[in-house]
């Protein structure tokens, strides 16, 4: 599925400073995001999303999410920074990838991906060429 490639490409690219890297991925699809469904929505998929990964990754917030939008994701940076960048790196992909997935079931794969385009712009899209644009 191109959506788990662009992904898992992005998180390719960040080997150093996985947490800010990380959290700036989420700051700007959640930016995105919000803009569709609003800031309880966009926390109630995060939440979902963090409970569900929390399988593979225990370490992982319980997904509380701050009342202050500059705090929300606070925990999760904390978390990666507690981790070796690897293993922070594998977390944040199947988190990214699971909360995708759930958007996905809930607007459509093409909508979902054009978000993607609008959060990580262009570039970050546009290296998958033909087959994104029959997704």
């Amino acid at each position: 599925m191109v959506r788990r490639r662009i992904i898992s490409d992005l998180m390719a690219q960040h080997t150093d400073k996985i947490a800010d890297a990380s959290i700036d991925l989420w700051e700007q699809m959640a930016t995105q995001i919000i803009l569709i469904v609003g800031e309880g929505g966009f926390n109630s998929l995060y939440a979902r999303s963090l409970f569900l990964t929390r399988s593979t990754f225990p370490w992982l917030p319980n997904g509380s999410v701050p009342a202050q939008a500059n705090q929300r994701f606070s925990e999760l940076k904390i978390s990666f920074e507690e981790q070796p960048p690897l293993q922070a790196n594998k977390a944040n992909s199947q988190l990214l990838i699971t909360f995708t997935d759930i958007l996905a079931s809930l607007i459509g794969e093409h909508l979902t991906i054009r978000i993607l385009r609008s959060a990580w712009g262009n570039d970050a899209l546009d290296r998958f060429g033909k087959e994104f644009k029959n997704e």
